[in-house]
C-alpha cells in the first residue's frame, strides 16, 4: 500500500488483506538497516484476526522514498503524518529496537488516537558503540556483520527455524545488504545516529496514557533486558514478557511466542480503548 506523503511516498505492507481504517489498526515499524519484512508471520496474523495492518518502511527503506531521517523525533513526525493520510482512527504502534523508539515517540505525539504501545527489543538509551558507529559509517559491511553475530542467540546459529535450509543469521544479513543497496545514503549509520542521540525516550515513557508491552529477548546482546530499566521505572504498569532462547532478532527466533505476546496485547489493548 503506497501512502502520499509529501514530498515523498509511503510505502506500509497490509498483510495481505485490504486496509480498513475503520478496524483497530496495528503499526509495525523495523528497526535500524531492515524493512517491513522482519514482521512477515505477525503482520499476517493481524490482518487475518480482527486488525488492519500497516507495517511501514521508513524512509530510506524498502520501498519508502526519500532519505532515511536523522532522528527519531523526526521519524515519529512522518509516522503521525502516515497515520493521519491513512484515516487510522485507534492504533497500537509496535516497534522493534529502533522501531521501539518511533513508537515510543509518536504515541506522545499522537496521543489521542494510540491505544497501546509494544517495544520489542527496545532499550533506553539506546547508546551505541563507538567502534559500530564508526564501522557503519566507513566500513559498512564490518557493521552488518556484527551487528548480525550480536543480534542472535547461540541457538539461532543451528537449523532451528521452522523450515529445511533456513539460515536465520544469514537472512538478517542479506536483508540488511538489500537495504544498503537500495539507498545510497548512508542508511546504517543514520539508523544508529538516531538511536544514541535520542534523549526523550523517560519523557515519552512517564507521558504515556495507554497500556505498554516490554518485550524482550533474555540472551539480547544489543539490548539486554537490563538496558530497560529506564523505561520500567518509568512505566511501572507496563507488561513485561522475556523470552528464553532469543536474541535481538525476537522476530526471526522466537516467532510463535512473539505473536502469541503482541496479539493478546494489542487485542486487550484494542478492546479497552
Amino acid at each position: 500500500m503506497i501512502i502520499d506523503t509529501q514530498p515523498h511516498a509511503a510505502y506500509a505492507y497490509t498483510g495481505g488483506k485490504r486496509f480498513d481504517p475503520a478496524l483497530p489498526t496495528a503499526v509495525f515499524i523495523h528497526g535500524a538497516q531492515n524493512d517491513h519484512s522482519v514482521w512477515a508471520l505477525q503482520t499476517r496474523y493481524f490482518a487475518h484476526h480482527g486488525f488492519s495492518v500497516l507495517a511501514i518502511d521508513l524512509p530510506g527503506h524498502g520501498r519508502s522514498t526519500g532519505a532515511p531521517l536523522g532522528s527519531v523525533e523526526a521519524m515519529a513526525d512522518w509516522l503521525s503524518r502516515v497515520l493521519s493520510a491513512a484515516g487510522v482512527k485507534k492504533v497500537v504502534l509496535i516497534g522493534h529496537s529502533m522501531g521501539s523508539l518511533v513508537a515510543l515517540e509518536t504515541a506522545l505525539r499522537s496521543a489521542k488516537t494510540v491505544c497501546g504501545v509494544a517495544l520489542v527489543g527496545t532499550a533506553y538509551p539506546m547508546k551505541v558503540s563507538t567502534h559500530l558507529l564508526d564501522a557503519s559509517q566507513h566500513r559498512e559491511q564490518d557493521a552488518i556483520d556484527m551487528v548480525t553475530l550480536w543480534s542472535h542467540s547461540g541457538i539461532a546459529q543451528k537449523p532451528s527455524a521452522p523450515g529445511p535450509g533456513f539460515y536465520v543469521p544469514g537472512g538478517a544479513r542479506r536483508l540488511m545488504q538489500h537495504v544498503s543497496r537500495g539507498n545510497p545514503a548512508k542508511v546504517f549509520f543514520t539508523d544508529f545516529s538516531a538511536c544514541n542521540d535520542y534523549a526523550n525516550g523517560e519523557a515519552a515513557a512517564r507521558a504515556l496514557q495507554c497500556p505498554a508491552l516490554l518485550l524482550l529477548g533474555r540472551k539480547d546482546l544489543m539490548t539486554p533486558p537490563k538496558a530497560t530499566a529506564a523505561l520500567r521505572s518509568a512505566m511501572p504498569n507496563a507488561r513485561v514478557v522475556q523470552l528464553d532462547g532469543s536474541g535481538h532478532s525476537l522476530m526471526a527466533e522466537q516467532p510463535d511466542q512473539v505473536l502469541e505476546a503482541l496479539f493478546a496485547f494489542a487485542a486487550d489493548a484494542a478492546e479497552a480503548a
